[in-house]
Formats: C-alpha cells, structure tokens, sequence
C-alpha cells in the first residue's frame, strides 16, 4: 500500500497486524499506511474490527502479530468527551502537559475551537458539542502526528454533527495530522476523509479515494452495496477512485 498524500513520511505503518480474543481473531494480517495530512476513514459492520485496530493503533491494546510503527503518544478523541468534571476547561485541555505555559497553550487551543472565553467554565455547564470541542481542543494541544476518532460525533445532532464536521476539517488542514476516523456512518465519512476504507472479516476489504469532480452519489452507492446497504440517490458531486484493495496498491 503506498502513500496517498504524496511525498508525506507516513504517521503510522501497520505491517501483519493480528489481534485475537481468546480463540476468535478480530484482525488478521492487517496492513495500513496513513500519511502525515491524510484523512482515512474507517467504515466496516459492528463487530468486524474497526475499534479493535484504533486501540492498537492507540497503544491501548496489545497486538498477537505483525508490527505497529506509530508515534508514542497519538491523540485518541472518543464518542464520550471523558472530561474530567472537577476540572476546568483549560485544565482538562492541559491534561498531561508541561505544567509551564499550560494554561498560554489550553487558551489558544480552545480559541481554535471557539471556546476561547471559556477557560475557567466547567464540563457540566457544556453542551454536548461543547465537550467534544474540548476534546478536540485536548487532543490538538499535543500538535500529534497521529490523530484517533472513535466516533466522536455519533451522539451528537445533526446539526452540531454537521459544524463539527467543518470544525473538524479546517483543524485538520492547520495541523496536518494523520488521521483515522471510526464511524458507522457512510455521508461522514465522505464529507471527511481523503480516503475511505472498508473493513471485513479483520482485514481492508476495499478502498476508496476521493477527490474533487465526480459524483458523490457514485460513492455512496459504492460504498453501501458493500456493506450489503440498497441506497436511495442523493449527494453532491465528488470525484472517486473505487477498487477492491487486491487490484490497488501492493501491500508492505
């Protein structure tokens, strides 16, 4: 598999990757690059592994087999925000920082989210868009080479999901992480992502590559027959590339 943004050292390389419970193997032989100011998303039935591959990916799991090359502290953002609630704002962004300029660093941090007025404010007094700004903000203030998303915006409304979306997007472009989101849902992830991967039986079943003048709704349909989905036609246009992942780039 090469890299799709070209010319980016890669934010994580995953060679052979095996992870099992007990006698069942969630993932087997997985490979994966994501590059530095790549968005990869992540889509695939509950239960084939999605979550699985973020948590070795994220250091907290232990793998069974293969190698992951990955930074030492990736940032993970989560569905639930997992604020501390006897903490500030700006101490929960901090969490885990230098203790010297912390609050300087929080401060512009939740500025990029626009919660720069909130620094003393409590999680309690949030909405639920609000906390997942300042776990984004938490995230972003470690500046990682790899950014984690658990479906971050799954228990949020449509339209607080939609602004986090554009949020999410112009963040991404200011600090050029690699990316990978975990979602469930197949118009997020091609509002989102440079490219779209779809996971079955524990290994990348198949890859899509966006880019900027074919049809959307071609996507979306591509990607919902795979997931054994009928879909109705709607979208704006969008350009794609679509191939099963043995016929696309060679694996590591």
């Amino acid at each position: 598999m090469t890299l799709a943004v070209v010319g980016a050292k890669p934010a994580v390389v995953v060679r052979k990757l095996v992870r099992r419970y007990g006698e069942r193997t969630v993932i087997d032989g997985l490979d994966l690059v994501i590059a530095r100011g790549e968005f990869v998303a992540l889509l695939g039935e509950s239960g084939c592994g999605k979550t699985t591959l973020l948590r070795a990916l994220a250091g907290l799991d232990p793998i069974d087999g293969g190698e992951v090359d990955a930074p030492r502290r990736p940032a993970v953002v989560f569905q639930e925000h997992r604020l501390l609630p006897w903490d500030s704002l700006w101490r929960n962004v901090s969490l885990g920082q230098p203790e010297q300029g912390a609050r300087e660093r929080a401060a512009a941090a939740l500025a990029e989210v626009g919660l720069g007025d909130r620094l003393d404010d409590w999680p309690r007094n949030l909405s639920g868009g609000q906390a997942q700004r300042v776990a984004l903000a938490r995230a972003l203030v470690q500046e990682p080479e790899l950014l984690l998303l658990d479906e971050p915006f799954a228990a949020l409304d449509a339209l607080t999901r939609l602004k986090m979306h554009d949020l999410v997007k112009d963040l991404i472009a200011l600090h050029r992480p690699g990316v990978l989101l975990v979602t469930h849902d197949v118009d997020e992830a091609i509002a989102l992502a440079d490219r779209i991967l779809l996971m079955r039986d524990g290994a990348i079943a198949h890859e899509v590559r966006l880019g900027p003048a074919a049809s959307r709704h071609g996507v979306r349909e591509t990607l919902l027959a795979q997931l054994g989905v009928h879909a109705s036609p709607r979208g704006r246009d969008l350009a794609v590339q679509s191939q099963p992942l043995s016929q696309s780039s060679p694996s590591l």
